[in-house]
This record gives structure tokens, sequence and C-alpha cells, in this order.
């Protein structure tokens, strides 16, 4: 389950948990919005000599940004150098490695970290204060500074509007596939394009803002303001990666950015329908780049969603969040057996009431049980509904008025062998 020689780059629009919007187009991936720059490149960091080193940059000086971290108490160092020495707001580039997490490291990390932040902004020509950092990799190993520079002065030749990819794969690890799209969508004002990467495949749990060993990078040169950079990023991680897990663990590194260049000269007013559009289209990148992630989960062969509905917000949450998380129905989910016992175990279990009388489920648009009582239904039909690539639940606990959804990865063999050969 190791990733192979050469990444490819599937569409993140495929699924039918996806919805683009009727007036984006989808361009080529690898290209970028005006005024960005991007590459990747072998630094050897990685022992595997992959692509593990990249920069993101935007060449306006005006460009506003936004970011979102790990909720971890121990947070890697690019984390806390993000935290005290990047103007999150006014971010113009991202340095970022794959290979060595640059955490649980100490003083030498977070020197390590600024060294890179450093390298990263000589490389681009951009000042230090405006240059944010990222690590993702194994934990508690120290990062070389010599392959950190070699990475930069590789890099620095490498910057390119048609350089998406590179820069993708050089953030990967575990990743047997590159997460990346960019989309054009019509403003009033005309043409604005927007794009993303992401990595993730395993050490991924929701609403952990955002949570799992995940880098995402956002770049648009739509003109916004930073306050609405902030506003419209944070929105859809909640409704992006928020929304999603493998294995329930919060990492140390979780790390979202966003930058507005301004590039395109379409400037987008708080409050206006071009924004609204503007935040339909990120919505729907960050949702593709996010459901790629559990698709990617390490090991998985198949993804579910979970849908709770019921009269109480905060237990739809954690009710949903049960489903998703236990091995049980992820086990169940891998072999493509519609065990709806297991969902009524967690059900049950999150709500801890003593009442199943109150629980509806339904698998893939079949009602199994209504009140906590099996229903009669077509169990081959059912077993084949079961065996695609999305398998679709609902559960509804007492009350109306609130929903939470969640979509997860299954739980096979694959996913302990990868783990218990990771450092070696």
């Amino acid at each position: 389950m190791h990733a192979p020689e050469k990444l490819e780059c599937p569409s993140l629009f495929e699924s039918r948990w996806v919805d683009l919007p009727e007036a984006v187009e989808v361009l080529d991936p690898n290209t970028l919005p005006q005024g960005f720059r991007a590459g990747g490149v072998a630094a050897g960091i990685k022992p595997s000599g992959k692509v593990d080193f990249g920069i993101i940059v935007s060449d306006a000086d005006e460009t506003t940004s936004a970011a979102r971290f790990t909720i971890s108490s121990a947070p890697a160092a690019p984390v806390q150098v993000c935290r005290t020495r990047v103007d999150l707001d006014q971010m113009r580039a991202v340095v970022v490695n794959s290979g060595n997490a640059n955490a649980a490291t100490g003083p030498f990390g977070r020197d390590n970290a600024f060294y890179m932040q450093g390298a990263g902004a000589m490389a681009c020509g951009v000042p230090e204060n405006r240059v944010g950092v990222a690590s993702t990799g194994v934990i508690g190993q120290q990062l070389s500074t010599r392959a950190l520079t070699k990475g930069a002065q590789l890099v620095s030749r490498e910057l390119k509007a048609d350089n998406a990819l590179s820069f993708a794969e050089a953030i990967c690890t575990t990743d047997l596939w590159i997460k990346a799209a960019t989309l054009k969508l019509e403003l009033s004002g005309g043409p604005v394009v927007l794009s993303g990467q992401a990595k993730g495949a395993g050490m991924i749990a929701p609403l952990h803002a955002p949570h799992a060993t995940l880098l995402a990078f956002i770049e648009t040169d739509a003109k916004i303001t930073s306050a609405q950079a902030d506003a419209l990023l944070g929105t859809a991680v909640t409704q992006s990666f928020d929304r999603v897990t493998v294995d329930a663990q919060l990492s140390t590194n979780d790390s979202v950015f966003l930058m507005a260049g301004g590039q395109s000269g379409v400037e987008v007013a708080p409050g206006s329908d071009d924004e609204a559009k503007l935040a339909e289209a990120l919505n729907a990148l960050l949702k593709g780049l996010a459901i790629s992630l559990v698709r990617d989960g390490e090991g998985a062969d198949r993804i579910g969603r979970i849908t709770v509905t019921g009269g109480d917000q905060a237990l739809c949450e954690k009710t949903a969040r049960a489903i998703a998380d236990s091995p049980l129905v992820k086990t169940a989910l891998n072999g493509g057996d519609p065990n709806w016992g297991r969902i009524m175990q967690a059900a049950g279990m999150a709500l801890a009431t003593g009442q199943p009388e109150g629980i509806d489920i339904d698998i893939e648009g079949v009602s199994v049980a209504t009140f906590g009582i099996r229903n009669d239904f077509d169990q081959a039909a059912l077993e084949e509904a079961v065996s695609g690539r999305e398998v679709e639940y609902a559960v509804s606990i007492p009350g109306e008025g609130h929903e939470a959804t969640v979509y997860f990865s299954d739980l096979g063999h694959a996913y302990v062998t990868l783990n218990a050969e990771y450092t070696t």
C-alpha cells in the first residue's frame, strides 16, 4: 500500500456527493490563478528520493490570506511558527516539505522551521513574515537544514504558473494520488480562477479545525479583503474538512491556507452576489478535496456518508461521528455488508438513553429499521447496493430540525499493514 512511483490526479468531482455549480468550469489542475507560481522538487528529505519540497507563491504585493491550524495541544514546529512569526492575513507564499513532520522536535525543530521560512523567503523573493510553513511525515525526527537549503535552491528555478501538480506531489506522503483542481467562474466583473491542492490519507478525524495529517492550499486571483478570506475559508472548512474522518486521529500538523492575489482585477464586494458565487465554488472545491482525502484513506476501498437528523444538534453530531468512527461499521463497509445492527449499536452508544425505539435507519434509501426494529427488506438487493464505491447511510433520532453529516472511509487489512510499517 505504499505510494506508487508516479501519482495520478483524478477528478475531484466524480462523487455523487459533490455538486459543482453550473457557472463553474473545470480547468487543467496544473494551472494556477493569475499571479501565482508553484513548484516541487526532491530535496532528499524522503529516503525514497521522491519529490518532497515545494513552494507556492503569489507575485502580488497586495495579496490577502487566511489560515486554519490543528487544535492539537502538541502542535508541530511549523504550526507554532505560523502562529507567532507569520502575518496570516497577508501571506504571499507557503513553503512545505513532506517526509518529516518536524513535530515533537523541541527548540531545534522550531529553529529548523525558522530556517525553512527564511530559505523559502529567499527562494521566492518574499519577506519572511509573509511566508507560511508546513510539514508532514514522520514525527520526532529533526529536519535537515542541508536538505532545506537544497530544496529552496532547486525549487526557485521551478516556480511556474503551470506547475501546480509538481507542488501537489511534493506534499504527499502515503497518498496514492494527487488531490488538486482548478476552477474558473464568471462574476459580474469578469472571470476569476480558484485552485486547490491537498494531501492526506491517514490520521484524519472530523471537527478539529481542521483535523488530520491534512495540508491544503487554496489560491484565487479574485480581489477580496483579508476579512473576506477568513470568513470564506472558515465556512468552507466547516462544510468540507470538518465533515470527514479516516481513523479518528488528530494530527499535530494540520494546516489550511487561502491566498487571494487579486490579479484578475475582479473585485468581489462583501455581501454581494459575486461573493456568494465565489463561496459556492470554494465550498465545492474544498468538499471535492475532502472527499478525495477520505477515498484515499489508508487502505480504503469504499467510503460512506452518514447523515443523522433529530431534534438536538449536539446529539446529531455526536451520533454521526460515533457511527463514522465505529470500527465495526467501517469493517462492514469494507466488506460490503449492510449490517444495520452495527449502526444501531454505535447510535445507541452515542445517545446513551437506553431507548432504541427512537432510532430509524436507512441504507442506500432502503428502510432497514424503524423504531429500533428490523423491517422487511430484500437482503440480496441491499447487499448489491452497498457493493459500490460510495454507500449512503441515514439515521433518524428523536425530534427534528437538526442534521449532521460525516464522510468516512472503510477499515480493512491494508490500513493495519501500512501503519505497522510506516517508519520502516
